[in-house]
């Protein structure tokens, strides 16, 4: 499996950018998908995850709102709009992948089975 993300970039306070990750060795229309970040000193945070349909998609508190997660199963490839950047977004953005069901919304980043290499996005004051 392997999931490539890109779309990163630099970008002054208030502008926006559009990460893309695209999968190959799954069912990527059986996979749940996320996207997580990481900044500098801090551990890896959950910032949003998308149902297998595209139905569902919930968002940290810290994004809800001027990010927006999307996905097209026919290109096997999961997207994260940011807009309204902030500088405190600046950080490596990951995508995830798990290829089972869970009950409850995954997470944590020991849900997912499969990352992506990361993409730098860095947000300017």
């Amino acid at each position: 499996v392997q999931l490539q993300a890109s779309g990163g970039g630099l970008v002054q306070a208030g502008g926006s950018l559009r990460l893309s990750c695209a999968a190959s060795g799954l069912t990527f229309s059986r996979a749940t998908m996320g996207w997580f970040r990481q900044a500098p000193g801090k551990e890896r945070e959950f910032v949003a995850v998308i149902s297998r349909s595209g139905t569902s998609t919930p968002y940290s508190d810290s994004v809800k709102g001027r990010f927006t997660i999307s996905r097209d199963n026919a290109k096997k490839t999961v997207y994260l709009q940011m807009d309204s950047l902030k500088p405190e977004d600046t950080a490596i953005y990951y995508c995830a992948a798990r290829s089972t069901i869970l009950t409850h919304v995954p997470i944590q980043t020991n849900e997912y089975h499969y990352w992506g290499q990361g993409t730098q996005v860095t947000v300017s004051s």
